[in-house]
This record gives C-alpha cells, sequence and structure tokens, in this order.
C-alpha cells in the first residue's frame, strides 16, 4: 500500500508572538540543529513514502530556504520527490489560501497526477516519531474512510483547548469532534495527522470548495462525522504540538531530559534535516556547561545552565545563561546575564546586560545593535 504525503506548513500564528514575524511556525528552530518540519519529514521518509508535498505560506521565506533540496530526508529520488506548494495567481483564482481545505484545493492537480491510492496529511508544527505504515494498515484494517491520529493528554490543562477535542466508542470509531472547545469534555485530542483515500479527498475537498467552505477540520471532519466512517488511531509515543510560546519553550527544554534525546536522536528511525558546514562547538578556559545543550559552531566563554544554544551562538566572557533558549547566530557581550528567555536569532546583546523572565513567565528578547560596532 503507497501513499502521498501532504505537510500542512502555512500557518502563522499569534500566540508565537515576535517568534512567528520572520519564519513560518514550521520553520521553528527544536532542539539546537533541527527545525519542527524535520520531525514530520522524517516520519514520511522513515514510513517509505517517496512523495511529499509541503503547502507553504505565511513568513515562508525561511522554510523554502530550509526545503531548497529534498536530498537531506531522502526524498531526491526519479519516483516521488519533494514538493514545496505556494499560493499561485491564476485566470480562475487570486487568492491566498483561505484555508486548510482551500490550500488542498488550489493544489488538487498534483493530486490528480499521483497514482498512490492513499494520502496522509500533517501539519508541520508538532515534534513526534510515528510510523504512518502503521496508521495506514489500522485504516485499511478497518474499513475507515478516514483515520485520524489521537492522543490521550495526562496532563490535560486550560492550554487543550486549543486542540481537536475526541470522543471515541469503543470501536474506535469517532462519535463527537469538537474544534477548540471552550471547555474539553475528554482529554483525547487529535494530533493533526489523517489518512484518507485519494480519490475521497479530491472528492469531499471539490465539494466543499463548491459550498465556500475553505477548513479541512471545521468542513470536512466535524461535518462528515456521522455521514463517513471516521476512526481514532491512538498515538502513544512523545507528542508536542509548539503553536504557542510556552509550549515551544517547554518542548526544547524536553529535549534536556536524557530519556527523550535518546527517544529522538538514538533510537531508530533517525530524525533527519539539513546539514550546515559548521565547526564543533569551541568551550574556552573558564566556561561552565551543565545540563545544555550546544550546537555546532557556538564559542562559549561563560556559563550556560538548563539550556540550548542553537548553531553560531557566542557567548562572552563572564557571561550566565540560565533556563534559556538562544537562536541561532547570537551574540552576547560580555558580563551579561539571560534567564528564563528566548533571544531571537541574529540578535546581537550588548555587554552588561540583564534580561530576566518573571516566574513561570517567558521573556522573548529581540536586540538588532549593529554587531560591528560593538
Amino acid at each position: 500500500m503507497k501513499a502521498v504525503g501532504i505537510v500542512l506548513a502555512g500557518g502563522s500564528n499569534n500566540r508565537m508572538g515576535q517568534l512567528s514575524k520572520k519564519r513560518a511556525v514550521a520553520a521553528m528552530p527544536v532542539a539546537g540543529s533541527y527545525r519542527c518540519i524535520d520531525f514530520v519529514l522524517s516520519n514520511m521518509s522513515n514510513s517509505h513514502i517517496q512523495k511529499v508535498a509541503v503547502l507553504t505560506q505565511y513568513n515562508s521565506r525561511s522554510l523554502n530556504e530550509h526545503l531548497n533540496s529534498s536530498k537531506w530526508w531522502d526524498f531526491g529520488r526519479k519516483q516521488g520527490g519533494l514538493f514545496v506548494l505556494t499560493p499561485f495567481i491564476t485566470e480562475e483564482n487570486s487568492s491566498w489560501y483561505m484555508g486548510t481545505a482551500d490550500s488542498i484545493y488550489q493544489n488538487l492537480d498534483f493530486l490528480r497526477r499521483c497514482h498512490e491510492p492513499y494520502v496522509i496529511i500533517t501539519s508541520g508544527d508538532c515534534v513526534y516519531k510515528m510510523d504512518y505504515d502503521k496508521i495506514l494498515d489500522y485504516h485499511v484494517r478497518t474499513k475507515a474512510d478516514i483515520t485520524v491520529a489521537v492522543k490521550e493528554l495526562t496532563d490535560a490543562s486550560e492550554d487543550i483547548n486549543r486542540f481537536g477535542i475526541v470522543r471515541m466508542a469503543e470501536d474506535g470509531r469517532i462519535t463527537n469532534f469538537e474544534e477548540k472547545p471552550l471547555i474539553a469534555q475528554t482529554n483525547t485530542v487529535s494530533i493533526g495527522v489523517y489518512v484518507i483515500r485519494r480519490r475521497l479527498l479530491i472528492e469531499l475537498i471539490q465539494k466543499a470548495h463548491e459550498e465556500n467552505r475553505y477548513d479541512f477540520v471545521q468542513d470536512i471532519l466535524v461535518r462528515y462525522k456521522d455521514v463517513k466512517k471516521i476512526f481514532a488511531y491512538k498515538h502513544e509515543g512523545y507528542w508536542q504540538n509548539i503553536s504557542t510560546i510556552s509550549s515551544y519553550y517547554q518542548t526544547n527544554m524536553d529535549f534536556l531530559k536524557r530519556d527523550v534525546r535518546e527517544y529522538f536522536f538514538r533510537d531508530y528511525p533517525n530524525v533527519l534535516s539539513k546539514v550546515e558546514d559548521l565547526p564543533p562547538a569551541k568551550f574556552n578556559p573558564g566556561s561552565k556547561i551543565k545540563n545544555a545543550l550546544i550546537s555546532s559552531g557556538c564559542i562559549v566563554n561563560g556559563e550556560v545552565q538548563d539550556s540550548i544554544l542553537f548553531k553560531k551562538v557566542y557567548v562572552g566572557n563572564n557571561c550566565v545563561i540560565r533556563n534559556s533558549i538562544i537562536l541561532n547566530d547570537v551574540y552576547i557581550g560580555d558580563n551579561t546575564v539571560i534567564e528564563n528567555c528566548i533571544v531571537e536569532s541574529r540578535d546581537t546583546i550588548r555587554a552588561n546586560s540583564t534580561y530576566t523572565g518573571e516566574a513561570g513567565e517567558v521573556r522573548i528578547v529581540v536586540e538588532k545593535s549593529d554587531r560591528y560596532i560593538l
């Protein structure tokens, strides 16, 4: 059984604040050397899905640069490949994607040219590992029209209301699907992975367009839950959605835990990403490192504790960095203190600066000083 993959990576999220002003959520750096979209593309490649389309829209330059070669995820082949599909103007259409269903509709020609019988639709803003072959087998075995991957959140909180909430019968069929309800009736959420037969998807997307309906969840999953056989597939492993500042911060901090790191980076299959030719991290005399991820290209002179430094970060003398995330290509001047913060990429932090987030809060630091005059 073969499937074609569609990654919905066009979204921008106001809850990411400053972080999503310059990049799509799917392009957010994760775990030192990766982008969020690397996890779903690795799942596709490791599940032997050879043809994948990434649908991009808002703030897509960084994402497009990351996807400029398909070889990193082993999609560079004669059959299949990695396709980046952006909005385009035609005689019939001059609008951007008006929703997830509309983004698929505007690229129906891609699906019509495919010969794979099934489509796996995923979101580009989640960090997880999944064997899509297993959910595809489950889809065929249950004779479902649509299969939705779900997960039970054990630490259900107010954050659960930003997901689709699912209720299931004993046989796994979904009996109720609410998108972002004010009050969640269960702690079972949709994790943004869907399996559907290609011809049925084309039919439903065309019908939704004719009725001026543009959202895949509301106008297909919720609308057809009592008409089509929609089943739930339970995902048991690690899963996080990073589309808020707090969830993005917590997801990165999870990688400071040994079991999470080993699950993603040592256990088979591997997580693949675009590789840059950078020197290994350099730790000068006087530097102190405790429970931190330090990426290639970094130079550290100060103290780094319980933090993640992405690529090409310079930490000056007598600096203290705690419980923080420093994104790519940041220069931190001498005698600087950074605690409970996320520092935006390509920032230049002047010497003798102090940035501290309040207790339970994460502070976003954006400083664009001229580096050459420091």
